[in-house]
Parts: structure tokens; C-alpha cells; sequence
């Protein structure tokens, strides 16, 4: 068999096993896919989750009122209600899940004046309206809260902004924490809600203080978003005037504070003085548009760089091969050593007179 016959033969076998390979690779990508969709832990223990009153979803409930909108603002996932079923015993218990520990801390501040026990557990409220002994509700609530899925990482961090509220004279169960204009305006917020930027994913905490006022501080993503919403709020207060009571505003960096109401022009202007930002400060909030549009801007320019710097060490690489590689070939071609060493005129320092010879004359000059 000649060397084209073998070649032929080579080939064509390469050929049938690329054909087959592409084929179990075809055969494998229209392979359905199984993918088992376990059912969410309940929210609920056993002992609630039976009799009339049980129901369970996604979203707000049909029958949560007023409340739906701002559950659905505070970003609820699901939601489980039931009652118990000892006898004796009667009343619902309603668990809503939230996507992070903020819009959950949100709903409990809102939640909280609807029911004689609301408590919160991570990313979960819970709703209770309970008859019977306080011992007894408080019992059920503790078994419920052990029971409630666990949620770590960011989306688990309770907020920071409502531990900057000074302790000193708060009128415990005045705060109120809000992160859309929803629930802002409906737990009573001492602004506008249009001019505050929840669009631009800003949060909220009020909180009145004995004998005095209300504090208000909102805390922005960016610097540049705080100053631009606390320029709308001070026109805001001018415009109200003295109605609003005594205004102290300040900013420092992404945080915005102001006092309203009866408070003293000096005691208001030392209590906004005396909150400061702390470094554990963190944002677990999807940022506004604008600041993963200047992120991008960044990461694109980066990029850009690195690969123009690649780009001309990788050309500087194969210029040097091209000429280097170049000059050897032609010392070859000619019949030279690839690598030469470099020739050098030499002067002779030593101060012997050396000969010279002229060309035709015959005659040798010394020195």
C-alpha cells in the first residue's frame, strides 16, 4: 500500500470518529433534563397548620388589605397562616417571609400595630392574634420562631441604620423603619415621600423622642445621591417653615439627619452633631442604576487598559521573535554561526609605537 493509499485510509478513519463524536454530542444535548423542585420548609409547625384557617402562598395574601402594598414593597416572598388546634385554644398565627433581613425589619415596624404579638426572626415576621393567657401565646410564638427557616450572609443582616437612633430620651416603640414610600407615608413619616429617593434605593428611620421632637435619618447608597435628595428636603423645610418646628439638618456622607417638631434649637443641633457614621457600616440593598452604570463605566475602562497592555507586550514579544529569529536565519543562509560576537575597534593605550605600513611606498616609519 503506497503513502497516498495509507493517508486516505488515516483520514477517513479520523474523519468517521469526528462524525461520531459530534453525533454523541448532539445525542447528549437533546437529553431532557430531570430537575426535582423540593417544596419550600414550612413556616408553620404541624400543630398550626391545620382546621379552616390555614392557607399558604407566594406574594401577599388576597386577604392582607391595606397591608399588601406594603408587604409586597418590603419585598415578601411567601407567606403561611394557620391556628391552633389544642382545645381551648383559638386564633391565627401568620408567618411572612421576606427576600433580606431589611424588608422583613420594615414589615415588623408596620406589622407591629395590627396585632398584640408581632415578632421578627431574621427574614420572617410573625403575626399573631392569639386568645387566652399571655404565658400561653408567648409559648406558641417561641416554638414557631424555632421552626422558621434560617437565611445567612447578606441577605440575613438586620439593618444598621436604626442602631444610630441616640438611646438618650427615645420614646421606646416610636420607631419606625421604613424602605418605600408606601409604608413611610402610611407609618406617619415627617416627609414627603416623593422627595426622600426610594427609587434611588434610599432607607428610612423616624423615631420620637420624649418631651421633644422626631428624629429623621435616611441613608443613601452614595455620597453624591444623599447631597442631592438633601438639598430637595432643605427646600422642602423652608417652604413648610415654622409649621415643621425646630429644623437641625446635616449630612454626613451617604447619612441625612433632621430634627422636627418641639425641640429645643440647641439640644436639636447637639443631637445631630452627635451621629456619626461607624465603619461596620455595610449595604446589603440593590444599588440604583446609575451607581452600577458608573461600576460598569469603571470595570470597562479597566478592562480596556489590561488588554491594550497585553495586546503591545504580546506584539513587543513577537516583533523581538520576528527580528531576532529574522537576523539568525540569514546568518545561516549565508553560512555563519547563528550568534556572532560582537566585533570592537580596539586602541592600544600600551605606548608602544606601532608600524604602519603605506600602501605602494615600500618604506616602514617608526616612532
Amino acid at each position: 500500500m503506497g503513502f497516498l493509499s495509507r493517508m486516505r485510509v488515516v483520514s477517513t478513519a479520523v474523519l468517521g470518529l469526528v462524525v461520531m463524536g459530534a453525533s454523541v454530542i448532539s445525542l447528549e444535548g437533546q437529553t431532557p433534563k430531570v430537575v426535582l423542585a423540593e417544596p419550600p420548609t414550612p413556616l408553620l409547625p404541624e400543630s398550626l397548620r391545620g382546621g379552616a384557617d390555614h392557607d399558604a402562598g407566594t406574594g401577599a395574601p388576597s386577604w392582607s388589605g391595606v397591608d399588601g402594598p406594603v408587604l409586597v414593597e418590603d419585598g415578601i416572598r411567601r407567606y403561611e397562616r394557620g391556628g391552633p388546634q389544642s382545645p381551648g385554644a383559638n386564633g391565627t398565627v401568620t408567618v411572612y417571609q421576606f427576600e433580606d433581613a431589611t424588608g422583613a425589619a420594615a414589615a415588623y415596624d408596620y406589622l407591629h400595630k395590627s396585632a398584640p404579638y408581632v415578632v421578627r426572626s431574621g427574614v420572617s415576621v410573625v403575626v399573631a392574634n392569639l386568645k387566652g393567657s399571655p404565658a400561653s401565646a408567648e409559648a406558641l410564638l417561641r416554638t414557631v420562631e424555632v421552626g422558621l427557616p434560617k437565611v445567612g450572609g447578606p441577605k440575613g443582616m438586620s439593618p444598621l441604620l436604626p442602631t444610630y437612633l441616640p438611646a438618650k430620651g427615645l420614646d421606646k416603640g416610636s420607631e419606625r423603619y421604613a424602605v418605600g414610600p408606601v409604608g413611610y407615608k402610611a407609618m406617619g413619616g415627617a416627609l414627603p415621600p416623593e422627595i426622600i429617593g426610594f427609587d434611588k434605593a434610599a432607607e428610612v428611620v423616624t423615631a420620637k423622642y420624649e418631651g421633644k421632637g422626631t428624629l429623621t435619618m435616611l441613608l443613601y447608597p452614595t455620597p453624591q445621591i444623599a447631597g442631592d435628595h438633601g438639598r430637595q428636603i432643605e427646600a422642602e423645610m423652608n417652604q413648610e417653615g415654622s409649621a415643621a418646628g425646630t429644623v437641625k439638618l446635616r449630612r454626613e456622607g451617604p447619612l441625612v439627619l433632621m430634627t422636627t417638631g418641639a425641640w429645643n434649637a440647641a439640644e436639636a443641633q447637639r443631637l445631630v452633631e452627635g451621629i456619626h457614621l461607624r465603619s461596620e457600616v455595610t449595604w446589603n440593598k440593590a444599588m440604583p442604576p446609575e451607581f452600577h452604570a458608573e461600576i460598569r463605566k469603571t470595570v470597562s475602562l479597566l478592562t480596556s487598559i489590561l488588554v491594550f497592555c497585553g495586546l503591545g507586550a504580546l506584539a513587543a514579544v513577537i516583533l523581538a521573535l520576528f527580528l531576532g529569529g529574522g537576523r539568525a536565519a540569514i546568518r545561516v543562509l549565508q553560512g555563519k554561526p547563528a550568534a556572532t560576537e560582537p566585533e570592537f575597534l580596539r586602541i592600544d593605550l600600551s605606548g608602544t609605537a606601532a608600524r604602519i605600513q603605506t600602501k605602494g611606498s615600500g618604506v616602514e616609519h617608526g616612532g
